[in-house]
């Protein structure tokens, strides 16, 4: 099955979502920018985004297409906590550009992308996420857009509590309310 992509800009409760749809038995796959933020920092020569945002990049597009094909291969709904798209999205903030490899690898999801808009309520700024809550904003409307550019439909899942997010999100797939 197609990867279920879950995005959307910083502090928006990906995670928390993600981590409830596991809760009920979905397989989910953990944000792989943070993970490597968190492996790189550790390391004297690590690669960061805030400084070699293209070689960050690299080394997101390879796990995440590694984590694709994975979920690819179940035969029960995957969800995953960020996408290629995002890199691409990513790049376009740091004034990049994106270069077919990551617009071809940014095929292959689910149709629909669930979008988690940013949510001031629980923001915050940590070692990981080192934009202020206005950049956030801007991150989560360039994700939108370079999605919708790449060709997927977008579903803004409604703030509220995590089980309500979780119970939308299950809803519009069961019910066939979004594409394939």
């Amino acid at each position: 099955m197609q990867p279920i992509i879950i995005t959307g800009g910083p502090g928006a409760g990906k995670t928390t979502l993600l981590q409830a749809l596991a809760q009920r038995g979905y397989l989910t796959y953990p944000e792989v920018s943070r993970a490597l933020i968190r492996e790189e920092s550790a390391r004297d020569d690590g690669i960061l985004p805030w400084t070699d945002l293209p070689g960050f990049a690299a080394l997101c597009l390879d796990r995440m297409s590694s984590q694709r094909e994975q979920a690819a291969c179940s035969t029960m709904p995957a969800f995953v906590d960020r996408a290629i798209g995002d890199i691409c999205a990513y790049l376009k903030v740091g004034g990049l550009p994106v270069t077919a490899n990551y617009l071809a690898a940014a095929k292959g999801y689910h149709s629909t992308v669930f979008f988690c808009a940013p949510e001031a309520s629980i923001y915050v700024q940590d070692d990981e996420r080192p934009h202020n809550f206005a950049e956030a904003q801007a991150i989560h409307r360039e994700l939108v857009t370079t999605y919708q550019a790449l060709g997927y439909a977008v579903a803004e899942v409604p703030w509220g509590t995590v089980e309500a997010r979780a119970n939308w999100v299950l809803a519009r797939l069961r019910d066939g309310q979004i594409g394939e």
